[in-house]
Formats: C-alpha cells, structure tokens, sequence
C-alpha cells in the first residue's frame, strides 16, 4: 500500500492523514462531490452504497448551498 501511494501520490499527499488507508480518502472525496451539487443518488452510486445512507452520513457535510437552493426554490416558484 505504501508503495502504491508513493506512486500515486505527491509526497506531501502521501505523508497526509488522509492517505493512510485508501479507505481514508471516502469522506472527503464524498463531501466535495456533494458540495459540488453532484446529486445524491449519482454520488451513492459511485460510493456503493444507497442514498438514505449517503443522506444519513453526509448530510451534515453539505455546507455553503443554501443561496443556491434559495434561489432555485425562488426559480421554481416563479415558472
């Protein structure tokens, strides 16, 4: 495993934390994918996992979206 990291990775990023295991690299990677609005149900799938459980887990890292949703909540109402 650490050789693999070594190759994949940059050295600063394989000295991190969150490369000591592969399985390390879930959460974060799951958070940015739904902080880019990556719907639910396509970010569970990559995950493996069901979307009550993606909901269930990462719901509370989903941050800087309510301006977005506003406005589109706003946008729907309109239409």
């Amino acid at each position: 495993m650490a050789a693999a990291r070594l190759l994949a990775l940059r050295p600063e990023q394989a000295a991190s934390p969150l490369a000591r295991r592969p399985y390390d690299l879930r959460h974060p990677a799951m958070s940015l994918w739904l902080n880019a609005e990556v719907p639910a149900p396509e970010v569970a799938r990559r995950a493996g996992h069901g979307v009550d459980v993606l909901l269930r887990v990462y719901a509370t890292c989903i941050d800087g979206q309510e301006e977005t949703a506003n406005r589109r909540i706003d946008d729907a109402l309109v239409a």
